[in-house]
């Protein structure tokens, strides 16, 4: 014996309500969490340049500052991470920064210095492949 189901009954429809209301107050909380967690541009961007990501030097550079009695101070250094924060929050990949009297080629997305260069070095000089230049 099979019954029917009259999908109009008021019974049926009261039941209908109360899981279609309980699953709307279950989005409801799970829209409102999401919406508290959500930040500014802004916010989220200077977080992953703030997430312990500090300038490197790669071997290289090392090796280059060191051959061209480059020393760096803290101030220095700083002014570097500043340039490639700047050239980071511009879309930069591969720039070329240029400071007091030296030069520096420095992959942004990984936030590491290639290679170093002092006034010397910098005459006469063709820089390849990179997409920008910060004057610091």
């Amino acid at each position: 014996m099979v019954q029917q189901v009259n999908f109009n009954d008021p019974v049926f429809k009261a039941v209908e309500n109360v899981q279609n209301q309980a699953q709307l107050q279950t989005i409801q909380q799970q829209a409102s969490r999401a919406a508290e967690a959500v930040q500014p541009f802004d916010a989220v961007l200077q977080t992953s340049v703030d997430r312990g990501q500090a300038l490197k030097f790669s071997a290289h550079a090392k090796e280059r500052l060191a051959l061209r009695n480059i020393n760096l101070s803290e101030e220095d250094t700083a002014r570097i991470t500043d340039a490639v924060n700047k050239a980071a929050a511009k879309g930069a990949r591969q720039s070329l920064l240029v400071m007091d009297q030296m030069a520096f080629i420095v992959s942004v997305t990984n936030r590491t210095v290639i290679t170093a260069l002092d006034g010397g070095s910098m005459k006469e000089n063709v820089f390849t492949n990179i997409d920008s230049a910060v004057i610091v």
